[in-house]
């Protein structure tokens, strides 16, 4: 039981009960559309009513682009710390969640508990800042979800943050750093890479990043005889299928088709979420594949390609955390990515964790990494072991 609980990586571990219904909220009309006129706008916001103490936390519905840059309609929930605003207004973090499942009911805005989830909240707002935490297109809103889809998760982040500037009565700086872990974590560094492009009024500070999900095909074809790889690689391919039209007949046996098909319904947030996937998880051995690797076959191998995260502007510097146990992102990994930053000229700052593993790596270097990003908004410069061991 542990070491499968363990496999399960790219996953929330966290016990949250979830709302019974979505409601109208998350419902995206033509009107809902036509209604603002820029990515960010807020469609709708209510408030939350059991926020952190000493906090106010909305749930918002904002515009975004989609895929083939159509307006789309996103959900997210934006936690605003009270007391005395510092000269200028607050600065925002934006948080990037891990995977909590790929279907509309699966929205981190959706849980109860939401905001236990969110590494390092308490310290964010404590601080002083502004704290946007996006859905993601299709969780809350109608799916499918874009699952590690770089472009998609990216720019809902950057809207997130518009959409935090755009709640009344509060004054923000245009200043964001954006923190995030696992799937958040390639959120995060696609939101570094499109900032400049994306939102050129928007300046980012830094980007943070635990166990970040970078080389894709390296990550689903190591851990494709794990429990947890095998239920990464039934999400990709079932969303990727339906957002790029990549058939999956191609590269799944036709018995695997109806497993995958119910493991994609479930969403993954509860210790009893992990007991629920065990079967149909099992039923998935590495025969549910007609080839030894999809990473090799068209049109997988272009958009594995495609979605891994590629080199970021020089002037944006960088923290990783990652834990030395890790089984599904593999130390290396990330270790690899580091490298290509510091050659890029980035200041990287790698965080490893010894014995640590995959699910908790975001818990564990929280206080790390918000203190690296308080650093970063107070113009101090970024510290790099680029010289050392990378």
């Amino acid at each position: 039981m542990r070491l499968y609980c363990k496999a399960l990586v790219l996953f929330w571990l966290v016990i949250v009960p979830r709302l019974n219904a979505q409601g109208d909220f998350y419902q995206v009309t033509q009107t809902d559309l036509d209604h603002g006129h820029h990515p960010g706008d807020l469609i709708r916001s209510q408030i939350i009513n059991d926020a952190p103490d000493g906090a106010s936390a909305y749930r918002v519905l904002y515009l975004s682009t989609g895929l083939h840059n159509e307006p789309i309609g996103v959900s997210g929930v934006v936690i605003i710390p009270e007391g005395t605003e510092p000269f200028g207004g607050r600065s925002i973090v934006a948080w990037a969640h891990p995977t909590s499942g790929i279907v509309p009911r699966c929205a981190p805005s959706l849980a109860r508990v939401l905001f236990n989830s969110i590494q390092g909240l308490p310290d964010m707002l404590a601080r002083g800042y502004i704290v946007a935490a996006t859905d993601y297109p299709g969780l809350g809103t109608a799916g499918p979800h874009p699952y590690l889809v770089g472009i998609s998760e990216g720019r809902a982040v950057l809207d997130s943050v518009r959409a935090a500037r755009s709640i009344g009565g509060i004054r923000t700086r245009s200043t964001f750093s954006v923190w995030g872990h696992s799937q958040g974590g390639q959120a995060a560094l696609f939101t570094g890479i499109l900032a400049e492009s994306y939102a050129p009024e928007l300046h980012l500070v830094g980007v943070a990043a635990a166990a970040p999900a970078t080389e894709l095909a390296t990550l689903l074809s190591d851990d494709i005889d794990t429990s947890g790889g095998r239920n990464l690689t039934s999400m990709t391919l079932w969303s990727w299928s339906r957002v790029y039209g990549a058939s999956m007949d191609e590269v799944v046996t036709p018995e695997a088709i109806p497993i995958i098909n119910r493991l994609a319904n479930l969403c993954i947030e509860r210790f009893f979420d992990i007991l629920t996937r065990r079967g149909p998880t099992r039923a998935l051995d590495r025969s549910f594949l007609k080839v030894n690797s999809f990473a090799d076959k068209e049109p997988w191998r272009s958009l594995l390609a495609q979605n891994t995260p590629g080199l970021l502007p020089r002037n944006v510097p960088v923290f990783l955390a990652q834990g030395t146990a890790d089984k599904l992102v593999r130390p290396q990994v990330t270790l690899n990515y580091a490298a290509k930053l510091c050659r890029s000229g980035n200041s990287v700052q790698l965080y490893l964790m010894p014995g640590e593993g995959h699910a908790f790596a975001a818990r564990r270097s929280a206080s790390v990494a918000v203190k690296w990003i308080s650093d970063r908004f107070a113009g101090r410069p970024a510290p790099s072991n680029c010289g050392g061991s990378l």
